[in-house]
Protein backbone atom coordinates (compact mmCIF):
# COMPACT_ATOMS: atom_id res chain seq x y z
CA UNK A 1 0.00 0.00 0.00
CA UNK A 2 2.93 1.93 0.75
CA UNK A 3 4.60 1.31 -2.37
CA UNK A 4 1.65 2.27 -4.30
CA UNK A 5 1.02 5.59 -2.53
CA UNK A 6 4.52 6.51 -3.61
CA UNK A 7 4.42 5.14 -7.08
CA UNK A 8 1.52 7.51 -7.53
CA UNK A 9 3.40 10.25 -6.17
CA UNK A 10 5.84 9.89 -8.79
CA UNK A 11 3.62 9.58 -11.47
CA UNK A 12 0.96 12.57 -10.10
CA UNK A 13 -1.98 11.03 -11.48
CA UNK A 14 -3.96 11.04 -8.62
CA UNK A 15 -5.39 14.30 -7.81
CA UNK A 16 -3.55 15.97 -5.19
CA UNK A 17 -6.11 15.72 -2.11
CA UNK A 18 -7.46 12.71 -2.61
CA UNK A 19 -3.15 11.62 -2.43
CA UNK A 20 -3.47 13.41 0.63
CA UNK A 21 -6.44 11.60 1.72
CA UNK A 22 -4.90 8.35 0.94
CA UNK A 23 -1.77 9.22 2.84
CA UNK A 24 -3.47 10.13 6.04
CA UNK A 25 -5.65 6.93 5.90
CA UNK A 26 -2.67 4.97 5.53
CA UNK A 27 -1.14 6.29 8.05
CA UNK A 28 -3.68 6.15 10.52
CA UNK A 29 -3.84 1.92 9.69
CA UNK A 30 0.39 2.26 9.90
CA UNK A 31 -0.09 3.84 13.69
CA UNK A 32 -3.24 1.44 14.69
CA UNK A 33 -1.62 -2.22 13.33
CA UNK A 34 1.65 -1.02 14.89
CA UNK A 35 -0.06 0.02 18.57
CA UNK A 36 -1.74 -3.47 18.46
CA UNK A 37 2.13 -5.28 17.70
CA UNK A 38 2.77 -4.94 21.55
CA UNK A 39 5.27 -2.32 23.50
CA UNK A 40 8.46 -4.09 23.01
CA UNK A 41 11.62 -2.30 21.98
CA UNK A 42 11.11 -4.52 18.41
CA UNK A 43 7.73 -2.93 18.06
CA UNK A 44 8.35 0.20 18.80
CA UNK A 45 10.99 0.84 16.19
CA UNK A 46 9.33 -0.99 13.70
CA UNK A 47 6.20 1.90 14.48
CA UNK A 48 9.17 4.91 14.21
CA UNK A 49 10.66 3.62 11.24
CA UNK A 50 6.61 2.95 9.39
CA UNK A 51 5.73 6.18 10.84
CA UNK A 52 8.57 8.45 9.42
CA UNK A 53 8.31 7.07 6.25
CA UNK A 54 4.73 8.56 5.69
CA UNK A 55 6.41 11.46 6.87
CA UNK A 56 8.93 11.73 4.19
CA UNK A 57 6.46 10.79 1.30
CA UNK A 58 4.10 13.47 2.68
CA UNK A 59 7.10 15.91 3.19
CA UNK A 60 8.63 15.11 -0.16
CA UNK A 61 5.62 15.94 -1.88
CA UNK A 62 4.80 19.25 0.32
CA UNK A 63 4.74 21.34 -3.29
CA UNK A 64 3.28 21.18 -6.83
CA UNK A 65 5.13 21.23 -9.85
CA UNK A 66 3.21 24.07 -10.98
CA UNK A 67 4.63 26.21 -7.37
CA UNK A 68 1.53 26.29 -5.97
CA UNK A 69 2.04 25.31 -1.66
CA UNK A 70 0.14 22.32 -1.18
CA UNK A 71 -2.30 21.66 1.99
CA UNK A 72 -0.75 20.75 5.42
CA UNK A 73 -1.92 16.99 5.93
CA UNK A 74 0.82 15.99 8.70
CA UNK A 75 -0.37 17.24 12.24
CA UNK A 76 1.36 18.38 15.42
CA UNK A 77 -0.37 15.16 16.81
CA UNK A 78 1.52 13.09 14.24
CA UNK A 79 4.99 14.41 14.51
CA UNK A 80 4.66 14.01 18.43
CA UNK A 81 4.03 10.54 17.79
CA UNK A 82 6.82 10.01 15.65
CA UNK A 83 9.30 11.76 18.50
CA UNK A 84 7.75 9.35 20.79
CA UNK A 85 8.18 6.04 18.96
CA UNK A 86 11.71 6.76 17.40
CA UNK A 87 13.88 4.00 17.76
CA UNK A 88 17.30 5.58 17.85
CA UNK A 89 18.38 9.28 18.46
CA UNK A 90 18.99 9.51 14.34
CA UNK A 91 15.66 8.95 14.04
CA UNK A 92 14.26 11.14 16.79
CA UNK A 93 16.60 13.84 15.22
CA UNK A 94 15.03 13.63 11.90
CA UNK A 95 11.48 13.32 13.77
CA UNK A 96 12.28 16.39 15.68
CA UNK A 97 14.00 18.76 12.60
CA UNK A 98 10.38 17.75 10.94
CA UNK A 99 8.79 19.03 13.94
CA UNK A 100 10.75 22.40 14.01
CA UNK A 101 9.62 22.88 10.39
CA UNK A 102 5.87 22.64 11.10
CA UNK A 103 5.77 24.54 14.16
CA UNK A 104 8.39 27.44 12.88
CA UNK A 105 10.72 27.07 15.37
CA UNK A 106 13.76 26.56 12.21
CA UNK A 107 12.89 29.93 11.75
CA UNK A 108 13.53 31.33 15.21
CA UNK A 109 16.80 29.76 15.33
CA UNK A 110 17.43 31.43 12.07
CA UNK A 111 16.58 35.13 13.77
CA UNK A 112 19.14 36.55 16.29
CA UNK A 113 16.61 38.62 18.29
CA UNK A 114 15.52 37.54 21.78
CA UNK A 115 14.94 38.98 25.03
CA UNK A 116 16.68 36.16 26.18
CA UNK A 117 20.01 36.98 25.32
CA UNK A 118 22.45 39.99 24.27
CA UNK A 119 22.57 39.02 21.01
CA UNK A 120 23.76 42.46 20.15
CA UNK A 121 27.19 41.86 22.08
CA UNK A 122 27.53 38.28 20.92
CA UNK A 123 27.17 39.51 17.35
CA UNK A 124 30.15 41.80 18.01
CA UNK A 125 32.16 39.55 19.42
CA UNK A 126 31.55 36.54 17.06
CA UNK A 127 32.18 39.43 13.84
CA UNK A 128 35.93 40.42 15.74
CA UNK A 129 36.99 36.79 16.13
CA UNK A 130 36.45 35.77 12.56
CA UNK A 131 38.22 39.11 11.39
CA UNK A 132 41.31 38.38 13.24
CA UNK A 133 41.51 34.65 12.67
CA UNK A 134 41.14 35.82 9.30
CA UNK A 135 44.47 38.43 9.45
CA UNK A 136 46.04 35.47 11.45
CA UNK A 137 46.46 38.28 14.21
CA UNK A 138 47.15 35.82 17.20
CA UNK A 139 47.45 38.19 20.08
CA UNK A 140 44.66 40.12 19.17
CA UNK A 141 42.87 36.55 19.36
CA UNK A 142 44.19 36.11 22.83
CA UNK A 143 43.59 39.34 23.78
CA UNK A 144 39.64 38.53 22.36
CA UNK A 145 39.36 35.36 24.20
CA UNK A 146 40.42 36.34 27.57
CA UNK A 147 38.08 39.21 27.95
CA UNK A 148 35.41 36.99 27.68
CA UNK A 149 35.25 33.59 27.83
CA UNK A 150 32.64 31.54 29.94
CA UNK A 151 29.59 29.74 29.85
CA UNK A 152 27.01 32.48 30.07
CA UNK A 153 28.52 35.29 27.83
CA UNK A 154 25.48 37.52 27.27
CA UNK A 155 23.14 35.33 28.62
CA UNK A 156 23.59 32.41 25.72
CA UNK A 157 23.53 29.43 28.57
CA UNK A 158 19.42 30.22 29.36
CA UNK A 159 17.91 27.32 29.22
CA UNK A 160 14.32 29.12 28.02
CA UNK A 161 16.87 29.65 24.53
CA UNK A 162 17.14 25.61 24.82
CA UNK A 163 13.39 25.37 25.30
CA UNK A 164 11.90 26.21 22.27
CA UNK A 165 13.39 24.28 19.56
CA UNK A 166 13.63 20.56 19.61
CA UNK A 167 17.20 20.47 17.36
CA UNK A 168 18.89 23.05 19.27
CA UNK A 169 18.88 26.99 20.40
CA UNK A 170 19.44 29.71 18.06
CA UNK A 171 22.06 29.46 15.13
CA UNK A 172 24.25 32.79 16.48
CA UNK A 173 24.68 30.92 19.69
CA UNK A 174 25.66 27.90 17.80
CA UNK A 175 27.94 30.17 15.29
CA UNK A 176 29.71 32.39 18.50
CA UNK A 177 30.62 28.61 20.61
CA UNK A 178 31.77 26.83 17.28
CA UNK A 179 33.70 30.06 16.88
CA UNK A 180 35.39 30.22 19.96
CA UNK A 181 36.26 26.18 19.88
CA UNK A 182 38.13 26.86 16.67
CA UNK A 183 40.37 30.21 17.88
CA UNK A 184 41.19 27.82 20.82
CA UNK A 185 42.55 24.95 18.76
CA UNK A 186 43.75 27.68 16.41
CA UNK A 187 45.90 29.22 19.37
CA UNK A 188 47.03 25.97 20.53
CA UNK A 189 48.75 24.61 17.07
CA UNK A 190 49.84 27.80 15.22
CA UNK A 191 53.97 27.87 15.61
CA UNK A 192 54.47 31.47 14.16
CA UNK A 193 55.85 32.54 17.32
CA UNK A 194 54.01 35.44 18.42
CA UNK A 195 52.82 33.95 21.22
CA UNK A 196 55.62 31.93 23.29
CA UNK A 197 54.26 27.76 24.38
CA UNK A 198 54.46 29.25 27.87
CA UNK A 199 52.33 31.87 27.63
CA UNK A 200 49.67 29.25 25.93
CA UNK A 201 50.21 26.95 28.76
CA UNK A 202 49.39 29.95 30.95
CA UNK A 203 46.01 31.27 29.26
CA UNK A 204 44.78 27.75 28.91
CA UNK A 205 45.03 26.51 32.36
CA UNK A 206 43.42 29.89 33.40
CA UNK A 207 40.51 29.83 30.98
CA UNK A 208 40.24 25.81 31.70
CA UNK A 209 39.78 26.87 35.66
CA UNK A 210 38.18 30.15 35.14
CA UNK A 211 35.42 28.21 32.95
CA UNK A 212 34.78 25.74 35.12
CA UNK A 213 34.15 22.28 34.23
CA UNK A 214 30.51 20.01 34.26
CA UNK A 215 29.88 16.95 36.47
CA UNK A 216 27.05 14.03 35.72
CA UNK A 217 25.82 13.31 39.00
CA UNK A 218 23.41 10.31 39.35
CA UNK A 219 20.64 10.00 41.78
CA UNK A 220 19.85 6.98 44.15
CA UNK A 221 17.83 4.67 42.79
CA UNK A 222 17.61 1.20 43.99
CA UNK A 223 16.76 -1.03 40.67
CA UNK A 224 15.98 1.67 39.02
CA UNK A 225 19.51 2.35 38.38
CA UNK A 226 19.17 0.53 34.77
CA UNK A 227 17.36 4.19 33.92
CA UNK A 228 20.68 5.87 34.45
CA UNK A 229 22.49 2.85 32.34
CA UNK A 230 20.08 4.51 29.41
CA UNK A 231 21.28 8.09 30.14
CA UNK A 232 24.75 6.96 30.01
CA UNK A 233 24.35 4.91 27.17
CA UNK A 234 22.66 7.79 25.01
CA UNK A 235 25.59 10.52 26.52
CA UNK A 236 28.92 7.94 25.48
CA UNK A 237 27.57 7.56 21.90
CA UNK A 238 27.21 10.93 21.24
CA UNK A 239 30.41 11.66 22.71
CA UNK A 240 29.20 13.44 25.44
CA UNK A 241 29.85 11.74 29.06
CA UNK A 242 31.63 14.32 31.51
CA UNK A 243 35.01 13.19 33.00
CA UNK A 244 33.74 14.05 36.84
CA UNK A 245 30.86 11.73 38.05
CA UNK A 246 28.72 11.55 41.05
CA UNK A 247 26.86 8.92 42.52
CA UNK A 248 24.92 7.24 45.55
CA UNK A 249 22.71 4.04 45.84
CA UNK A 250 22.23 3.10 42.55
CA UNK A 251 23.77 6.06 41.01
CA UNK A 252 27.19 4.65 42.78
CA UNK A 253 26.40 1.15 40.76
CA UNK A 254 26.68 2.66 37.40
CA UNK A 255 28.90 5.36 37.69
CA UNK A 256 31.85 3.23 39.40
CA UNK A 257 31.09 0.71 36.64
CA UNK A 258 31.80 3.23 34.16
CA UNK A 259 34.92 5.33 35.86
CA UNK A 260 36.71 1.60 36.07
CA UNK A 261 36.46 0.85 32.53
CA UNK A 262 38.13 2.57 29.68
CA UNK A 263 36.36 3.84 26.49
CA UNK A 264 36.87 0.90 24.22
CA UNK A 265 35.17 -1.09 26.88
CA UNK A 266 31.83 1.10 27.57
CA UNK A 267 30.14 -0.40 24.51
CA UNK A 268 29.63 -3.62 25.59
CA UNK A 269 29.51 -2.97 29.33
CA UNK A 270 26.21 -0.59 28.35
CA UNK A 271 24.70 -3.71 26.85
CA UNK A 272 21.86 -4.97 28.69
CA UNK A 273 22.80 -8.45 27.80
CA UNK A 274 25.87 -7.46 30.17
CA UNK A 275 24.10 -7.05 32.91
CA UNK A 276 21.87 -9.66 32.54
CA UNK A 277 24.86 -12.39 32.39
CA UNK A 278 25.79 -10.88 35.54
CA UNK A 279 22.62 -11.09 38.10
CA UNK A 280 23.08 -13.87 40.15
CA UNK A 281 21.20 -16.74 39.38
CA UNK A 282 19.40 -17.37 42.63
CA UNK A 283 18.34 -13.55 42.77
CA UNK A 284 14.69 -13.37 43.01
CA UNK A 285 12.60 -10.92 41.10
CA UNK A 286 10.21 -10.27 43.78
CA UNK A 287 10.63 -9.35 47.59
CA UNK A 288 14.10 -7.39 48.43
CA UNK A 289 17.29 -8.25 47.08
CA UNK A 290 19.29 -10.09 50.32
CA UNK A 291 22.51 -8.61 50.77
CA UNK A 292 25.26 -11.24 49.55
CA UNK A 293 23.31 -10.98 46.10
CA UNK A 294 23.91 -7.28 45.72
CA UNK A 295 27.36 -7.96 47.12
CA UNK A 296 27.81 -10.69 44.57
CA UNK A 297 26.51 -8.51 41.21
CA UNK A 298 29.05 -5.66 42.17
CA UNK A 299 31.94 -7.68 42.65
CA UNK A 300 30.59 -8.77 39.18
CA UNK A 301 30.35 -5.42 37.63
CA UNK A 302 32.95 -3.34 39.36
CA UNK A 303 36.58 -4.55 39.22
CA UNK A 304 38.49 -4.82 42.90
CA UNK A 305 40.69 -1.80 42.51
CA UNK A 306 40.95 1.78 44.81
CA UNK A 307 39.75 5.02 43.73
CA UNK A 308 43.02 6.23 42.63
CA UNK A 309 43.84 2.84 40.72
CA UNK A 310 40.29 3.55 38.83
CA UNK A 311 41.47 7.17 38.07
CA UNK A 312 44.86 6.66 36.85
CA UNK A 313 43.19 3.66 34.16
CA UNK A 314 40.35 5.75 33.10
CA UNK A 315 41.01 9.65 33.68
CA UNK A 316 36.92 9.75 34.86
CA UNK A 317 37.10 10.68 38.67
CA UNK A 318 34.14 8.79 40.19
CA UNK A 319 32.65 10.33 43.32
CA UNK A 320 30.43 7.84 45.73
CA UNK A 321 28.30 9.72 48.47
CA UNK A 322 28.00 7.50 51.82
CA UNK A 323 26.11 8.62 55.23
CA UNK A 324 27.25 7.98 58.74
CA UNK A 325 25.00 5.39 60.76
CA UNK A 326 25.81 7.45 63.98
CA UNK A 327 24.13 10.13 64.80
CA UNK A 328 26.34 12.65 65.66
CA UNK A 329 28.60 12.31 62.23
CA UNK A 330 28.85 13.76 58.41
CA UNK A 331 28.46 12.23 55.32
CA UNK A 332 31.59 11.87 53.30
CA UNK A 333 32.45 11.90 49.35
CA UNK A 334 35.00 9.38 48.48
CA UNK A 335 37.28 9.83 45.30
CA UNK A 336 40.26 9.66 44.28
CA UNK A 337 41.70 13.03 45.94
CA UNK A 338 39.78 12.38 49.46
CA UNK A 339 40.20 8.82 49.89
CA UNK A 340 42.39 7.38 47.36
CA UNK A 341 43.36 3.97 48.97
CA UNK A 342 39.47 3.14 49.47
CA UNK A 343 38.24 0.12 47.93
CA UNK A 344 35.37 1.56 44.93
CA UNK A 345 33.81 -2.18 45.86
CA UNK A 346 33.35 -1.37 49.63
CA UNK A 347 32.17 1.96 49.05
CA UNK A 348 29.88 1.03 46.77
CA UNK A 349 28.19 -1.11 48.91
CA UNK A 350 28.02 0.88 51.50
CA UNK A 351 26.35 3.44 49.50
CA UNK A 352 23.61 1.00 48.61
CA UNK A 353 23.15 0.46 52.34
CA UNK A 354 19.77 1.64 52.74
CA UNK A 355 19.24 2.09 56.37
CA UNK A 356 16.81 -0.56 57.69
CA UNK A 357 17.04 -2.65 55.16
CA UNK A 358 20.74 -3.42 54.50
CA UNK A 359 23.01 -3.68 57.35
CA UNK A 360 25.68 -1.02 57.75
CA UNK A 361 29.23 -0.97 55.43
CA UNK A 362 32.97 -0.76 57.50
CA UNK A 363 35.31 0.73 54.04
CA UNK A 364 37.65 -1.31 53.01
CA UNK A 365 41.10 0.82 51.94
CA UNK A 366 44.52 -0.67 50.76
CA UNK A 367 47.66 0.28 52.93
CA UNK A 368 51.00 1.33 51.95
CA UNK A 369 52.12 -1.97 51.62
CA UNK A 370 49.31 -2.99 48.88
CA UNK A 371 47.64 -5.32 52.11
CA UNK A 372 43.43 -5.06 52.72
CA UNK A 373 42.61 -2.94 55.99
CA UNK A 374 39.67 -1.47 57.42
CA UNK A 375 38.88 2.46 56.56
CA UNK A 376 37.58 3.94 59.73
CA UNK A 377 37.13 1.04 61.58
CA UNK A 378 35.32 2.42 64.14
CA UNK A 379 32.47 3.87 61.55
CA UNK A 380 30.30 2.38 59.49
CA UNK A 381 28.30 3.62 56.73
CA UNK A 382 25.04 3.69 54.66
CA UNK A 383 23.17 5.04 51.55
CA UNK A 384 24.92 8.10 50.55
CA UNK A 385 21.35 9.44 49.26
CA UNK A 386 20.04 10.02 52.80
CA UNK A 387 22.51 13.18 53.32
CA UNK A 388 23.94 13.80 49.94
CA UNK A 389 22.42 12.66 47.21
CA UNK A 390 23.65 15.47 44.44
CA UNK A 391 27.13 16.65 46.37
CA UNK A 392 27.47 19.77 43.99
CA UNK A 393 28.88 22.04 46.04
CA UNK A 394 31.49 19.56 47.16
CA UNK A 395 31.81 18.80 43.53
CA UNK A 396 32.29 22.68 42.97
CA UNK A 397 35.30 22.59 45.49
CA UNK A 398 37.28 19.38 44.59
CA UNK A 399 37.59 20.09 40.64
CA UNK A 400 35.95 23.43 39.96
CA UNK A 401 32.83 22.29 38.80
CA UNK A 402 29.58 24.74 37.63
CA UNK A 403 27.39 23.33 35.70
CA UNK A 404 25.66 20.03 36.68
CA UNK A 405 23.78 17.09 34.62
CA UNK A 406 21.99 15.28 36.75
CA UNK A 407 19.73 12.08 36.09
CA UNK A 408 17.35 12.11 38.80
CA UNK A 409 15.33 8.60 39.60
CA UNK A 410 15.12 9.10 43.53
CA UNK A 411 10.95 7.92 44.05
CA UNK A 412 10.03 10.09 46.71
CA UNK A 413 11.35 12.97 44.72
CA UNK A 414 9.86 12.59 41.36
CA UNK A 415 6.36 13.67 42.32
CA UNK A 416 7.61 17.18 43.67
CA UNK A 417 10.67 17.79 40.81
CA UNK A 418 10.27 18.98 36.95
CA UNK A 419 12.56 19.75 34.31
CA UNK A 420 11.53 23.43 34.24
CA UNK A 421 11.99 24.40 37.79
CA UNK A 422 14.45 27.03 37.16
CA UNK A 423 12.01 28.52 34.69
CA UNK A 424 11.86 32.13 35.76
CA UNK A 425 8.27 32.90 35.33
CA UNK A 426 5.56 34.34 37.49
CA UNK A 427 4.16 31.32 38.70
CA UNK A 428 7.77 29.68 39.14
CA UNK A 429 9.05 32.28 41.47
CA UNK A 430 6.08 31.80 43.68
CA UNK A 431 6.49 28.08 44.16
CA UNK A 432 9.85 28.13 44.55
CA UNK A 433 9.36 30.94 47.49
CA UNK A 434 6.56 28.55 48.90
CA UNK A 435 8.96 25.43 48.66
CA UNK A 436 11.56 27.46 50.53
CA UNK A 437 8.95 28.66 52.75
CA UNK A 438 7.93 25.58 53.88
CA UNK A 439 10.97 24.11 54.41
CA UNK A 440 11.95 26.36 57.38
CA UNK A 441 8.67 25.78 58.82
CA UNK A 442 10.05 22.34 58.63
CA UNK A 443 13.19 22.67 59.85
CA UNK A 444 12.12 24.53 62.84
CA UNK A 445 9.40 22.02 63.82
CA UNK A 446 11.92 19.29 63.64
CA UNK A 447 14.21 21.23 65.67
CA UNK A 448 11.54 21.75 68.88
CA UNK A 449 11.04 18.15 69.00
CA UNK A 450 14.83 17.58 69.03
CA UNK A 451 14.85 19.68 72.29
CA UNK A 452 12.21 17.38 73.77
CA UNK A 453 14.16 14.39 73.15
CA UNK A 454 16.73 15.41 75.31
CA UNK A 455 18.38 11.94 75.24
CA UNK A 456 19.04 12.05 72.13
CA UNK A 457 17.09 8.68 70.97
CA UNK A 458 14.65 7.59 68.35
CA UNK A 459 13.06 10.84 67.56
CA UNK A 460 16.47 12.83 66.94
CA UNK A 461 17.65 10.38 64.39
CA UNK A 462 14.36 10.09 63.15
CA UNK A 463 14.19 13.89 62.29
CA UNK A 464 17.74 14.21 61.54
CA UNK A 465 17.41 11.99 58.55
CA UNK A 466 14.07 14.11 57.62
CA UNK A 467 16.08 16.70 57.43
CA UNK A 468 18.94 15.30 55.55
CA UNK A 469 16.10 14.61 52.79
CA UNK A 470 14.40 17.50 53.01
CA UNK A 471 17.07 20.37 52.64
CA UNK A 472 19.11 18.76 49.59
CA UNK A 473 19.00 19.92 46.14
CA UNK A 474 17.93 17.39 43.92
CA UNK A 475 18.12 19.37 40.40
CA UNK A 476 21.00 20.80 38.57
CA UNK A 477 21.33 22.81 35.35
CA UNK A 478 20.07 20.19 32.84
CA UNK A 479 17.65 17.41 34.23
CA UNK A 480 16.94 14.86 33.07
CA UNK A 481 13.99 12.49 34.32
CA UNK A 482 11.66 9.67 33.61
CA UNK A 483 8.38 10.32 31.88
CA UNK A 484 6.78 8.28 35.06
CA UNK A 485 6.31 10.25 38.86
CA UNK A 486 5.13 7.23 40.49
CA UNK A 487 7.00 3.40 41.25
CA UNK A 488 6.02 0.44 42.86
CA UNK A 489 8.00 0.71 46.39
CA UNK A 490 7.82 -2.80 46.44
CA UNK A 491 10.52 -3.31 43.14
CA UNK A 492 12.68 -0.72 44.30
CA UNK A 493 15.01 -3.07 46.35
CA UNK A 494 15.00 -6.05 44.29
CA UNK A 495 16.31 -7.16 40.66
CA UNK A 496 14.06 -6.21 37.69
CA UNK A 497 13.31 -8.76 35.36
CA UNK A 498 14.28 -9.00 31.56
CA UNK A 499 11.74 -7.29 30.10
CA UNK A 500 12.03 -4.22 33.39
CA UNK A 501 15.47 -3.87 32.49
CA UNK A 502 15.18 -3.35 28.59
CA UNK A 503 12.11 -0.77 29.33
CA UNK A 504 13.89 1.13 31.76
CA UNK A 505 17.56 1.56 29.81
CA UNK A 506 15.18 2.42 26.80
CA UNK A 507 13.60 4.68 28.74
CA UNK A 508 16.88 6.63 30.04
CA UNK A 509 17.88 6.48 26.32
CA UNK A 510 14.93 8.14 25.06
CA UNK A 511 14.80 10.87 27.75
CA UNK A 512 18.17 11.86 27.26
CA UNK A 513 17.75 12.75 23.26
CA UNK A 514 16.15 15.29 23.84
CA UNK A 515 18.74 17.07 25.69
CA UNK A 516 21.99 16.34 24.00
CA UNK A 517 21.84 19.38 21.74
CA UNK A 518 21.97 21.52 24.76
CA UNK A 519 24.55 19.37 26.30
CA UNK A 520 26.41 19.22 23.21
CA UNK A 521 26.50 23.30 23.11
CA UNK A 522 26.88 24.28 26.70
CA UNK A 523 30.11 21.58 27.49
CA UNK A 524 31.65 22.05 24.09
CA UNK A 525 33.78 24.91 24.93
CA UNK A 526 34.59 23.05 28.65
CA UNK A 527 35.37 20.06 26.62
CA UNK A 528 37.57 21.70 24.09
CA UNK A 529 39.66 23.21 26.96
CA UNK A 530 40.18 20.16 28.43
CA UNK A 531 41.53 18.05 24.90
CA UNK A 532 43.61 21.12 24.44
CA UNK A 533 45.39 21.44 27.52
CA UNK A 534 45.88 17.58 27.57
CA UNK A 535 48.26 17.87 24.94
CA UNK A 536 50.19 20.06 27.34
CA UNK A 537 50.00 18.38 30.42
CA UNK A 538 51.62 15.10 31.44
CA UNK A 539 48.80 14.11 34.05
CA UNK A 540 45.40 13.61 32.70
CA UNK A 541 43.34 16.52 33.10
CA UNK A 542 39.85 16.50 34.97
Amino acid sequence: MIVSLVSAFDRATIPPLRLYKMAFIVSKYILVVVAQAGRDQLGRANRARRSLLVLRILTSYSSQKSGKRSMAVVTKLQLKRSLNSAGSYQEWLDAAKAYDKYTKQDLWRRKDHSSQYDYVSIRTRLDRLRSLKSRHDTRGMLFTLNEGIHGNMGGMGRAGLYGRAKTGTKHLVEDYIDEIVHSLRYLAEEDSGDVSADEKLDFFRRANHCFGHSAFMMSGSGSLLFFHVGVVKALAESELLPSVMSGSSGGAIVGSIVCSHTNEELPELLDPEYFLDRIPTTASTSGVAHVSELEESIASFIPDITFEQAFARTGRAMNVSVAPAETHQTSRLLNATTSPSVMIRSAVMASSAVPGIFPPVTLQALDSHGERKSYLPSRKWVDGSVSDDMPAKRLARLYGVNHYIVSQTNPHVLPFVSDGHRKRTAIGLIENAARRSAREWFNAMTLILDRADKRNGTVTQATSLMRSVINQDYVGDINILPDYKVINPLKLLTFPGEKQMYKLISAGERCTWPKLEMIRQQTRISRTLREVLQKFEDNPVV
